[in-house]
This record gives structure tokens, C-alpha cells and sequence, in this order.
């Protein structure tokens, strides 16, 4: 038997063992607008990412993994393992931000499992009562900030981000305001580390949610990562913007440097991904203007195109994953649920809204494994905004196939054959056009009610919101909030 078990394994035909209920600690790191070519393993031709393409050269990647076009629709399908429109959300404010109550979200099925959960960085699925916090919707560390972005006090962050910029900020941490010291990606990690440190030393399965504001903007850094590009001759916001995501990458190897230093590779499924396509506008250097590199796709952030939703999606456990594969089959944000589930053993919970994603575990053990076609939807949705009426809205949409694409329901192109979508082949396949409408049409038709939950609410004012209303009261009552320092790791 042991002969046969080295022969098989010499030939490559012995599997490792099933991912299912293998209960690994998760440390999932989602980056905020930054998109596929923003990385140099991906062929930026500025960014220097050193750690984030070691990683990426031993990971599982998905080729074409697709999220939504912008933040809080992808947040909201990560959390529900649904479409967002079919939670109730639709925008990134005007309340159409809040996952709706009935959703149990995914950290939560995970805590009757036994696991532990902490978010670190950004939530933006509800700031306009306690209900949709996160510390209410499965995390048992929370430690953020408000809004969508820090310094978006109108939205509901905390009054003085703005005027901090990235630097020594105010952010909840549980149920306390406190004030951090140092940049805020900086910040980020070490929270999540000296948690993630604790778990371990208790024998604590836990997910770790590292969930960036950068590169986010508005752009700042630390004058050490601008440095670089400032001297090539960039300018300041596109300087700063690169700066980010360097220093993402200089904390991303803190991460996996600590991991390895705790022996806890083989039992950490690590993630990165990004949230939805690149934000960045034209870069200006030297007297000459570039466009920022988009990995041959059309499209950015806020588009339908395939840029708009396709990001990076690298995963390594290290001797269960397939180091260097790409996955080619269609796979989504929703996806993370069930992925997670199966993964920790945890039990789908009875729900009103129930995951629709599918389990990723078959393509992780085996990236050539049977993936049945499926059909995605998309839709920017922002009515509201800029006079962009819901009618209108309803056209902004992409329907996806492994093959097709479908773009604002006329526009056809062939994924496979045409990633940066120049040729409109709708003519020549008007049977497809036709079964992606109507497809399109059934999906609007089904999301509708779930979408008036959060119609026409009233939108709080500055000062409002219930983290701002928080801010007041534990300044009345305690004066300036606490010194954050980070547990030791």
C-alpha cells in the first residue's frame, strides 16, 4: 500500500485531502477601488508590489472573477451570498446602503461553528442605526470607520476624519471611540494582527476580515511611499494613489511574515481581493498625460463593462491549494458564503433570505473540476444621483456568462475571444441577446420588492448618524476617547 501511495502521489493522481470541514482560520484582505492592472504581477509598468506577487505566483487564482461595480453592492453579496438588489441595497448612500435586517450573514453562520470574527477597516453596510453594525451582523471584534471612506462625515463618519487624512483617526473599536496614531492601512493590519495573534494563542478558529479604505480616495500616503513616484515626475494625486496600494503591499508581507513566523500557513486560508474595478484618472508626468493600466480590459469602477466588475481573486492554504493555478470558471462575490460554510463546517442558517452562491471548494481542490454555465447580473443601480431616474437605471445592467457579455441589454461580446470587448457581436447571435434579455428581465422583475425595503428613506443629516450620535455622547461624557495602542504580535 505504501508503494502504491508514492506512486500515486509521483503521478499526481493522489488528491489531497477535501477542503470540507477542514476548519482553517480565514484572513480575507479586500482592498477598496483597486483594480486588476494595479498590481505589478498583473503588468503595471509603475507600481512596485513585491509581496503581493509572491503571493500571487503561489496562489489559486481566479481568472475572471466578478464582482460588482462599485463597494457597497460587492460588500452586501459577500456578506448575504445574494445579488444585492435582492438585499435591499442599490447605492453606496441615501440609506439604500443597509443590508436589510432578515439577511443572517455569512460571519454569523460561522459563529455557530465555533468561530470568532473580526472586521478591521471598512463596513459601509449600515451607519444609520445600531442594528447594522457590525458588531449586530456576526463580527465579535469592530474596528472601523464610518461611511464609505474615512473622512465622509456627511455619510456618517466620525467629525474630524476629514480633517485627519488618513492620519491618527477616530474609529469604533467595539463600542468605543477611540483615536489611532499612525496611517490607516498601517492601523488596519496591526489591529487585525494582535487579534489574530490572541485567537491563536487560545486555539481560537476565527476569520479575519481586513477590509481596506485604500486605495480609496481621496489619496493620501506616507511621504515614503509617495517619494518614489513624486521623483519619476507623477503627479500628486496619481503619486499618492500608487502609494497606497505600495504600502498595502508593504503591510500585506507583515501579514504573511507574522503568519509563517506562528507556523500558521498551513492551517490560514489567506485572501486577497479587490472590491470592484480600478478608480483613477488619467495620470499626468513629465508634460505628458498616460493612461493608468487596466489589464487590457475596458472599463473601470461605476462601469458595466468587464473592467468594471472583474478583479484579482488569489487564495492560498498552503499544501491544500494548487500553488500557480488559474481557475477559469465563472465564479462571484456571492460564492462566499457557501465557500465559507462548507469550509468551517458551519451550517447554512434558516433564513428569509437564504445564500444563492454556489461552493468554491470543488474548483479550489481541482481548478479543472465540472462548473456548470451559469448567469450573472449586474446593475450599477445609483438612481437618485445626478438625476438618474430608476427607469433609466433599470438599462444600466451586464449580464454574464462564461461566453457572453452582455452590456446596457444590447451589446453582445465573447468574453473568451474579446477581453477588452471591441467587437459588438449581437447581430450575428440575436438568439443570445434574446435568452440574456429575457433572463435580465425575470431577475428585474424578482429583485423589485426586496428593492423597496430601502426605497425612499430618509437620509440622516451630519450629525445624525449613530456612530456621530455616539461620538457626541462619549465626548460628553468622557472627554477626548482613548489612545488605541495595538496587542503586541
Amino acid at each position: 500500500m505504501k508503494i502504491l501511495l508514492i506512486l500515486l502521489a509521483l503521478t499526481g493522481l493522489l488528491h489531497s485531502a477535501s477542503l470540507e470541514n477542514s476548519r482553517p482560520n480565514i484572513v480575507y484582505v479586500l482592498t477598496d477601488d483597486q483594480g486588476m492592472g494595479d498590481l505589478s504581477c498583473m503588468g503595471n509598468p509603475y507600481l512596485k508590489t513585491p509581496n503581493i506577487d509572491a503571493f500571487y505566483k503561489k496562489s489559486t487564482r481566479f481568472t475572471y472573477f466578478q464582482v460588482n461595480p462599485t463597494c457597497t453592492p460587492t460588500r452586501a453579496a459577500l456578506m448575504s451570498g445574494r445579488e444585492p438588489f435582492a438585499v435591499g441595497v442599490s447605492h453606496t448612500i441615501l440609506s439604500r446602503e443597509r443590508l436589510v435586517p432578515d439577511v443572517v450573514t455569512f460571519p454569523q453562520a460561522l459563529q455557530t461553528a465555533g468561530y470568532k470574527n473580526g472586521i478591521f477597516g471598512k463596513w459601509h453596510l449600515g451607519d444609520e442605526g445600531e442594528e447594522y453594525l457590525p458588531n449586530n451582523r456576526g463580527f465579535d471584534e469592530v474596528f472601523i470607520h464610518g461611511a464609505g471612506g474615512l473622512g465622509q462625515e456627511q455619510f456618517g463618519d466620525f467629525i474630524g476624519n476629514a480633517d485627519a487624512k488618513y492620519f491618527d483617526n477616530l474609529i469604533l473599536h467595539n463600542d468605543t471611540l477611540v483615536k489611532t496614531k499612525g496611517f490607516c492601512t498601517d492601523v488596519f493590519f496591526q489591529a487585525a494582527l494582535g487579534w489574530m495573534k490572541d485567537q491563536i494563542a487560545a486555539k481560537q478558529p476565527y476569520f479575519s476580515y481586513i477590509s481596506l479604505n485604500a486605495p480609496h480616495g481621496p489619496f493620501f500616503a506616507p511621504e515614503e511611499n509617495i517619494k518614489r513616484f513624486t521623483d519619476m515626475g507623477m503627479d500628486g494625486r496619481a503619486a499618492a494613489r500608487y502609494g497606497m496600494i505600495e504600502n498595502i503591499d508593504t503591510n500585506f508581507g507583515l501579514l504573511m511574515k507574522k503568519l509563517e513566523e506562528w507556523n500558521q500557513l498551513e492551517n490560514t486560508l489567506v485572501i486577497f481581493m479587490t472590491d470592484n474595478g480600478m478608480s483613477m484618472a488619467r495620470i499626468k508626468m513629465k508634460g505628458k498625460t498616460h493612461v493608468p493600466f487596466n489589464a487590457n480590459m475596458k472599463g473601470t469602477k461605476n462601469s458595466l463593462w468587464e473592467g468594471g466588475t472583474r478583479v484579482p481573486s488569489f487564495w492560498y492554504l498552503k499544501g491544500k491549494t494548487k500553488e500557480g493555478s488559474e481557475i477559469s470558471a465563472l465564479a462571484a462575490d456571492i460564492d462566499f458564503y457557501k465557500t465559507f460554510c462548507a469550509l468551517t463546517g458551519a451550517k447554512i442558517p434558516e433564513s428569509k433570505l437564504p445564500p444563492k452562491g454556489r461552493s468554491l471548494l470543488p474548483l479550489l481542490e481541482n481548478p479543472q473540476a465540472e462548473w456548470s454555465d451559469r448567469t450573472l447580473f449586474f446593475n450599477k443601480g445609483r438612481w437618485g444621483s445626478k438625476g438618474l431616474t430608476k427607469e433609466k437605471a433599470k438599462f444600466a445592467s451586464a449580464v454574464r456568462t462564461q461566453k457572453w457579455r452582455l452590456v446596457h441589454t444590447k451589446y453582445l461580446f465573447d468574453i473568451a475571444n474579446d477581453l477588452m470587448q471591441e467587437n459588438d457581436v449581437a447581430a450575428e447571435n440575436p438568439e443570445v441577446v434574446k435568452k440574456l434579455q429575457t433572463e435580465y428581465e425575470a431577475w428585474w422583475q424578482a429583485v423589485q420588492a426586496p428593492l423597496s425595503i430601502n426605497e425612499g428613506l430618509d437620509t440622516p443629516k451630519k450629525g445624525d448618524y449613530f456612530l456621530q450620535k455616539l461620538q457626541a455622547k462619549q465626548l460628553k461624557e468622557n472627554g477626548q476617547p482613548p489612545l488605541w495602542k495595538p496587542n503586541a504580535f
